[in-house]
C-alpha cells in the first residue's frame, strides 16, 4: 500500500491527475493555446529576444496556432483530445509567452468568451511576475470568482546572475512581490522552474528547490533545460559550449528536489517536452516516459517521499 496521500498509482509525489481527479470526479485535460501576447523582455519594454531558450513561438511550441481563433484553437485540441477521453472537460490553457501582458479590455475579450463553454471547467494563465500591476490582479481575482482559476508564474531560477544571463528581465525580488500580489488575492500559483540553466551547478539548483519549496505556492513546474535550434541559447552554446545536465544527474536532482517542497504541493511536470524537428539537446529527453520511470525507481530505492526533507 503506497504511503504518499496524493496519489493513485503509487506515485512518491502529489500528482497532477490525482489532483485533478480528486477535484472534479473525471478526466480534466489542459488546451495549451496562443493568444499572440508578446514578453516585455522580447517587445523592447525590458529587452529584446525573450529568454534565451525560448523559440520564437515564446514557449508555446504545443499550443494552437497563433493565426486562429482562440475559439477554432480550443475546438480543434478539444477534438482530438475527445477521441482518446470521451468524456473529458478541459482547462483553457493560455500558454505562449505572457498572458497578463496587455490591457484589461484586452485581457478580458481573450479570457471571458471561455467562461461561457460548458465543457471548460477552469482557465489557466501562464505569465510573468512583473506583469502583474494591482490592476491586473484585481481583475485575475474577478475573474476567479467566475471559474476556477489558475496562474502558471515563472520564475526559472532564484539565482539574479543566471536570470541575467538568460535574459529574464527581471530579478528573485520581482517574482516575490508578484507572487504576493497574487496570494493576496488568495489566487492558486503554480511556479515553474527550469533545471541545467548555464553554469548553474548542481547546488544551485537545489537551492532553487529549497527556496520554493518555503513559498506560499500550490504548484510546482520542474522543466529540463532544452536547447532548441536557432535559440540565443543555441548561438550561446556554438560559440562557447557550457556542461550540459546528464540524464542521470537530471533524474537525480529532481527526486532530490521533491524531498524539500512540501507534499501539499501539486507537481504538475517533471520533465518537459520540446518539438523533436529543433531539439539539439539534450536528446535523452525525448524518452519522457522511461525518465517518470526512472524518478519512481530511485525515490523508492531511497525510500524518499515528496515533502521527505521538508
Amino acid at each position: 500500500m503506497n504511503k504518499f496521500p496524493y496519489s493513485n498509482d503509487n506515485k512518491r509525489y502529489h500528482t497532477y491527475n490525482y489532483y485533478l481527479k480528486n477535484k472534479y470526479q473525471q478526466k480534466i485535460a489542459k488546451v495549451s493555446l496562443n493568444a499572440g501576447f508578446t514578453c516585455p523582455n522580447r517587445d523592447g519594454t525590458k529587452g529584446k529576444g525573450g529568454c534565451i531558450f525560448c523559440s520564437d513561438s515564446g514557449s508555446g511550441d504545443f499550443a494552437g496556432n497563433v493565426y486562429d481563433s482562440l475559439q477554432k484553437q480550443f475546438q480543434d485540441v478539444s477534438t482530438m483530445m475527445r477521441k482518446k477521453w470521451p468524456d473529458c472537460k478541459f482547462i483553457a490553457y493560455f500558454q505562449a509567452n505572457t498572458n497578463t501582458y496587455g490591457t484589461l479590455d484586452r485581457l478580458k475579450a481573450t479570457f471571458e468568451p471561455f467562461l461561457d463553454y460548458p465543457d471548460v471547467v477552469g482557465i489557466a494563465i501562464a505569465t510573468r511576475p512583473d506583469c502583474l500591476s494591482e490592476e491586473i490582479c484585481d481583475y485575475l481575482y474577478e475573474l476567479s470568482q467566475k471559474c476556477d482559476l489558475y496562474i502558471e508564474l515563472g520564475l526559472q531560477t532564484i539565482h539574479d546572475s543566471t536570470a541575467q544571463l538568460i535574459n529574464r528581465g527581471h530579478d528573485y525580488q520581482t517574482f516575490l512581490k508578484g507572487l504576493e500580489r497574487l496570494r493576496k488575492r488568495h489566487l492558486d500559483v503554480c511556479v515553474h522552474i527550469i533545471n541545467g540553466l548555464p553554469y548553474e551547478t548542481y547546488d544551485m539548483m537545489i537551492e532553487t528547490a529549497k527556496v520554493v519549496g518555503k513559498l506560499d505556492i500550490q504548484g510546482l513546474k520542474i522543466h529540463n533545460l532544452f536547447m532548441l535550434k536557432d535559440t540565443a541559447l543555441h548561438k550561446m552554446y556554438l560559440q562557447k559550449p557550457f556542461p550540459l545536465l546528464s540524464r542521470e544527474d537530471y533524474i537525480k536532482l529532481v527526486v532530490e528536489q521533491l524531498t524539500y517542497i512540501p507534499d501539499s504541493v501539486v507537481i504538475e511536470r517533471l520533465t518537459g517536452d520540446a518539438p523533436l524537428k529543433d531539439l539539439v539537446e539534450p536528446l535523452w529527453s525525448i524518452k519522457k516516459v522511461t525518465i517518470l520511470n526512472d524518478i519512481d525507481k530511485l525515490m523508492k530505492e531511497k525510500d524518499l517521499y515528496q515533502g521527505s526533507l521538508v
